[in-house]
Formats: C-alpha cells, structure tokens, sequence
C-alpha cells in the first residue's frame, strides 16, 4: 500500500511539472495536445500501478508458507470427505478423545512434578525446628505424589521405622496407579484408529471388486476409484497411530521419571527419619 501511495505521489508531481512546463513554452498551444499528454501520464501511472499490484500478488502466491498452509489445509478436508465419512468420522473421533486424554495426562504429570531435592532439605529443616507436625503441614501444602508419600510415612512415625517403610511402600503403589490412569484408554484408541482404517480398506476392496463384477471388465477408472477410498481410511488410521503413538511415549517417559524419582526421594526421606528420631 505505501508503494502504491508513493507511486501515484511522484506520478502526480511528474504530471504536474510537464503540465507547467508545456504553459510555460507555449501558452497558445491548443488544449487537445495538453490532454492527450494528461491521458499519455494517466495511462502510464495506471500501467505502473497495475504492475505494483501484480507483484503484490505474485509474491503471496510466491509464499511457500501461505500456499503450503492452505494446500494443506484443502488437502486434508477433501481426502476426509472422499474417504466417506461412515469410516472416516470413527477414525477422527478416536484422534480426538485420544488427544483429550493425552492432554490430562500431561498436565497431572506436569503438576505432579517437583524438586524432590529442595522438598527433602524443607523436609529435613521442618522436622528440626517443628517436628513431624510441621513436616506433615508441608506435606499436606506440597503438591505431587512424592509429598503424599511422605506424609504417610510421617503420619505412621509414632509406631516406629518398619511401620513408615510399609506405609511407604504401599502408599508408593497407590501413586504410581494414579499416575497410569487413562493409559489403557490412550492405547486403545491407538489400536484401534489404524484397525478401522484397515477395516474400511478392506471393505473398499471389496465393494471395487463388486463394481468390477457388475461392469463385466477389469477397467482401471473402477479399480482406482474403489482403492482410492479404501486407501484413505488407512492414510487416516495410520496418521491417528502415529500422532498418539509419540505422546504415548512420552507419558511413558515422564511416568518413569516420576517413579525413578520418588524412589530415590524415599530412601533419602527414611534415611532422615532415622537421623532425627
């Protein structure tokens, strides 16, 4: 826009110069060669500015961004409607509860997270100034499963060292539970994205095969358009595997993380416990 506003400026000033420079040499010149000129200028800021518009276009067509965003886009919209939407609308419903739970999981284990180191030393510091009731209010303050842990333990002090490691552990297995909740769900809609888009391909198959028996001839036009929609309904089902497949794994991951550290943090957390009892 600002080169076209400073275009039709200096086209303006180079119109107006030439108008005066024309009165100037000859002021008795009749007025149709002074508008044949104006047209002449006109005609050759319209000319430019058409150019400047022309460049404005090639170069968003020229956007490999713009046009791959928007091939992509149209792509995926029209290969989901060629599909069918009898097998596609199952495929993209387990995509999307998948992801629903993924998301939960992610953000449990996320908040479940902490500095099991900083919480052992605030630990070691409330059990020193406060005893075990401040130790349990910390607890009780702390987010995660490693502090939930701990505060079983601490609430079983009072009956000795065997009795907190049993709480310990038990209440160790109460947490990992909680953190693999929804896990199965997540793997069954993993599995059974690709197994319906398998299914529809075979069942696209056979209806080509149906085609070709009613038409008498193996002509390509039928064969190709009956694969072409079986086809599709596996692209989708595999695409759905592959996405939720990468955030399975790594739940997985930050699953592992979380246990590895809870089980570092517990032997940490008795070896305080017998120090200041």
């Amino acid at each position: 826009m600002k080169k076209l506003i400073a275009l039709f400026t200096v086209v303006l000033f180079i119109a107006f110069g030439i108008s005066n420079t024309v009165f100037a040499q000859d002021s008795k010149q009749e007025t149709a060669p002074d508008k044949q000129k104006t047209e002449n200028v006109t005609e050759a800021a319209e000319e430019a500015t058409e150019e400047v518009a022309g460049a404005a276009r090639l170069e968003r067509a020229e956007d490999p961004d713009t046009a791959a965003e928007e091939s992509l886009h149209y792509v995926l919209k029209n290969k989901f409607i060629e599909g069918g939407t009898v097998w596609m609308a199952p495929i993209l419903l387990c995509l999307i509860l998948g992801l629903a739970l993924v998301i939960e999981r992610i953000f449990y284990l996320n908040f479940a997270t902490i500095n099991s180191g900083k919480f052992l030393e605030k630990i070691d510091e409330a059990i020193k100034t406060g005893g075990i009731e401040k130790a349990k209010e910390l607890c009780r303050d702390t987010k995660g499963p490693i502090a939930g842990v701990f505060y079983q333990g601490l609430d079983r002090f009072d009956e000795g060292m065997d009795s907190v490691e049993k709480a310990v552990v038990s209440y160790g297995g109460v947490q990992m539970s909680k953190l693999e909740v929804n896990l199965s769900w997540i793997s069954l809609f993993l599995a059974l994205g690709p197994m319906l888009g398998f299914l529809g391909t075979v069942v696209g198959m056979v209806f080509a095969f149906d085609d070709i028996e009613k038409a008498g001839d193996i002509s390509p036009t039928i064969v190709a358009g009956g694969m072409k929609v079986a086809l599709l309904t596996t692209v989708f089902g595999l695409i759905t595997a592959i996405i939720l497949q990468i955030f399975y794994n790594y739940i997985l991951s930050k699953i592992d993380s979380i246990v590895s550290d809870m089980e570092d943090a517990t032997i940490t957390f008795m070896d305080i416990l017998i120090k200041n009892k």
